[in-house]
């Protein structure tokens, strides 16, 4: 069996790297790949040579059985570029987004490709390693922080001198998830003072445990799927939480948002009126631009300027740090490519592996 990779000029990550190239061929696969596969990631292709992989001169590898990608761009067209050959029986393995693009799944179902899209990868012990939205979110958090430290004017800890002190930053995370508790993290690092929020009574701890603040909305409900995530409350938990946030988002330098609810658009969090209470040189960034944004003012990939506040609304931060992001990327899709391969033969049976698999794309 062959595995290659999709090369994809608009996201810098690579879903296979020299290291587990290595790794998928003790597993018995052949890895053939396309020239310059992980040059935006750092990855030259001697290095992928020396691991023993097979550099070819197409844009894409036909013939192969697995097809690893990050986020496919080529899923946002209207129809599968011709010079994509999937043969029928293969499998397409990455952040597949299907409520974005079922009509392209649709098509490649169509087709005979198998695809898993590795975000339902569920959240249990035996997934973790393979859990790629926990690896991409980790860096993005830290990525988030660093970002809305290079539009903020300011020194970010305490700072003592004889001309006088500095006072350290306020920054105000807003989710605690795995995005949300790395920036938290990285801000405390950095010297901040953090303050946090999560409808999750359960994050509590977590936030504690890291030295910040929490923000709470008292409630009855514990605010969290059985799955783990976060889930829509209801108006009056809402009106609430509004009046909490609004308080606290006032006195704040930074606020990062990482809010979102899977399979619906990201919750409004940050008004206009919010905004505007904020100091002269204060910084918004949204993490959750992509799925529709925490902040009312926020755009996708543009900087705002609102009455002096920046806001940011940068998608896939992960994507800016993408050798390392690419190299726990690789290996969660390793791990998951491993479940396929029993003694050398393509089994797909394994519970992981089916709750990822795409069904039913017909329409019908």
């Amino acid at each position: 069996m062959k595995i290659s990779a999709i090369i994809d000029r608009v996201e810098k990550r690579v879903a296979v790297t020299p290291e587990t190239v290595k790794k998928y061929i003790g597993l018995g696969l052949e890895v053939i790949l396309p020239q310059n596969i992980g040059a935006m990631a750092g990855f030259p292709d001697n290095e992928y040579a020396i691991a023993g992989a097979k550099i070819t001169k197409t844009a894409f590898v036909e013939g192969a059985d697995f097809y690893v990608c990050v986020r496919p761009s080529f899923l946002e067209a209207a129809e599968i570029p011709t010079d994509l050959k999937f043969e029928s029986g293969s499998h397409l393995i990455g952040i597949l987004s299907p409520l974005q693009h079922e009509k392209s799944l649709r098509k490649l179902w169509e087709m005979g490709v198998n695809c898993y899209a590795l975000e339902l990868i569920p959240r249990i012990t035996r997934a973790q390693s393979m859990d790629v939205l926990s690896s991409q979110s980790s860096i993005a958090g830290y990525r988030a922080v660093l970002e809305a430290l290079s539009l903020y004017g300011r020194v970010v800890p305490l700072m003592m001198t004889a001309a006088g002190t500095v006072r350290p930053a306020k920054v105000l995370v807003l989710g605690a998830g795995v995005a949300g508790l790395q920036a938290i993290a990285t801000a405390k690092r950095l010297g901040a003072l953090v303050s946090a929020f999560d409808v999750r009574s359960a994050a509590k701890e977590q936030v504690e445990s890291l030295g910040a603040t929490f923000i709470s909305v008292e409630n009855d409900d514990s605010g969290e799927t059985a799955a783990g995530y976060a889930k829509e409350m209801d108006d009056d938990y809402k009106k609430r939480q509004a009046e909490k946030l609004s308080e606290a988002i006032g006195k704040m330098d930074i606020v990062i948002t990482t809010a979102q609810i899977p399979g619906k658009p990201a919750p409004l969090l940050i008004t206009e009126e919010m905004v505007k209470s904020m100091k002269n040189g204060s910084v918004i960034l949204d993490m959750a631009i992509e799925s529709g944004g925490n902040c009312a003012l926020a755009k996708k990939n543009e900087v705002v300027q609102v009455d002096g506040v920046s806001i940011i609304g940068k998608a896939d931060l992960a994507s800016s740090i993408a050798q390392d992001a690419s190299q726990l990327f690789a290996k969660n899709v390793l791990n998951f490519v491993s479940l396929m391969i029993k003694d050398g033969n393509l089994d797909t049976t394994d519970k992981i592996v089916q709750s990822t698999l795409l069904k039913n794309l017909s329409g019908e």
